[in-house]
C-alpha cells in the first residue's frame, strides 16, 4: 500500500491523500476541486513514509534527523521549515524522530542530532550533524 500525506485544503479545510511520488506537484482539493499547491513544510515521516518518500521523489530530499528532548534539534527546527517553504516544488523536508523511529536513524548512522542528510535518487549525496545555517542546507540541495 502507498504512503500519503493527508494536507488539509487551504480554501475548504477538506482533507486530501497526497501519494508520496506527488508532494513536489500541483493538484486540487477532492471536495472544492481548488488548487493544491506542493508541500511547503516539513513531513513528519514514520519508516514507511520515509522509505516512499526517498525511493520515489524526483527532487533532492532533506532529511532532518531529531529529537524532541534536544535544545539545538528545536533550535535548527524554523531554519528546517524556512528552507522547506523555499524550496518548495524543487525539494522535499522530512523530519525523523529518532526516539520513535531509531531504526531509520540506525541507517544512517546517526549519532548525534540534529543530523541532516539529503538523498537523491534514493542516495545520499551529503550528511552532517550539528545546528547549520539555512543558507548552507539550501546549497545541499540545490548542489543535488
Amino acid at each position: 500500500m502507498s504512503s500519503t500525506v493527508i494536507r488539509p485544503c487551504p480554501h475548504c479545510g477538506a482533507l486530501n491523500r497526497i501519494p508520496a511520488n506527488h508532494l513536489t506537484d500541483h493538484g486540487r482539493c477532492g471536495s472544492c476541486k481548488q488548487v493544491l499547491l506542493p508541500v511547503d513544510q516539513p513531513i513528519e515521516a514514520d519508516a514507511t513514509l520515509f522509505q516512499e518518500v526517498v525511493s520515489t521523489a524526483r527532487v533532492p530530499v532533506l532529511v532532518d534527523f531529531w529529537a524532541s528532548w534536544c535544545g539545538p534539534c528545536r533550535l535548527a527546527a524554523s531554519e528546517v521549515s524556512a528552507l522547506a517553504r523555499e524550496m518548495v516544488g524543487r525539494a522535499v523536508v522530512l523530519k525523523v524522530d529518532t526516539e520513535a523511529h531509531p531504526e531509520v536513524a540506525s541507517q544512517f548512522q546517526v549519532q548525534g542530532i540534529p543530523n541532516f542528510v539529503v538523498l537523491k535518487n534514493g542516495r545520499v549525496v551529503m550528511q552532517r550533524a550539528g545546528v547549520t545555517p539555512r543558507s548552507e542546507m539550501r546549497r545541499w540541495l540545490e548542489a543535488a
